[in-house]
């Protein structure tokens, strides 16, 4: 079974949110990320940006306010 990196990127520095995770959901500009025996992150005004299946990583990027 293969798990995510969810990284947010701003300013060109990325933060890393959340590893080995198991779920995402998305509704609007709010991301919701899941993984084993932690509690859900919830992203606000954030869209992906890119999903690298090979090295397992999902960029998130600040929407423009």
């Amino acid at each position: 079974m293969c798990r995510m990196s969810v990284v947010v990127e701003e300013n060109g520095v990325e933060e890393m949110v959340l590893e080995n995770v198991t779920r995402l959901q998305i509704s609007g500009t709010t991301i919701e990320v899941s993984a084993f025996f932690e509690e859900p992150r919830r992203l606000e005004a954030v869209f992906i940006e890119s999903i690298d299946f090979l090295a397992g990583k999902l960029v998130l990027k600040k929407s423009a306010a």
